[in-house]
């Protein structure tokens, strides 16, 4: 199963591929969309629609692994995070990719086997099941490629994510 992994945003869109087959995780590509602040909001959301849609088109995912979109501090943010991960959602939708979201406790949860690991402990064991000799930066893509962890691992249990349909 090949999946990508997304930890989105605005200014920095975390992306992940990775091959799950008999139990074993292998990385095929990750990285990250990045926009500049200052542009024009609009703008941004097509530089991340394009980025992300060129992920797709490169890698051929088989689903989607996105967080799922909780309220933070800061009603701005959420609101950029939220419209970034609707032009995601888009470009996923229209390469016919399923779309699974991830609660941040279910990632943990799947990545540490405890669903309220810190960032580091996540980041350090997808470094480990990904066999990487350093934790991905921006922290964005080691998130990200947690996320289609997550999928590998929940796909078959109970902890599966929600397809949105």
């Amino acid at each position: 199963m090949r999946v990508l992994g997304i930890d989105p945003g605005y200014a920095i869109v975390g992306w992940g591929v990775t091959e799950y087959v008999g139990n074993r995780f292998t990385p095929v590509a990750f990285g990250a969309v990045t926009t500049q602040a200052g542009v024009d909001f609009e703008q941004r959301l097509r530089q991340v629609y394009d980025g992300v849609l060129e992920v797709m088109q490169t890698y051929q995912p088989e689903a989607l692994s996105i967080e799922k979109l909780f309220y933070q501090h800061n009603q701005t943010t959420v609101i950029g995070v939220a419209e970034a991960r609707g032009v995601i959602l888009l470009a996923a939708a229209q390469c016919g990719i399923p779309i699974y979201e991830y609660t941040p406790m279910q990632v943990k949860q799947a990545v540490t086997g405890y669903g309220k690991a810190v960032k580091k402990q996540v980041q350090e064991m997808t470094r480990i099941m990904l066999k990487l000799d350093a934790v991905p930066k921006p922290d964005d893509t080691a998130d990200a490629l947690a996320m289609a962890i997550a999928h590998c691992h929940c796909s078959r249990s109970r902890l599966q994510g929600t397809p949105i349909r």
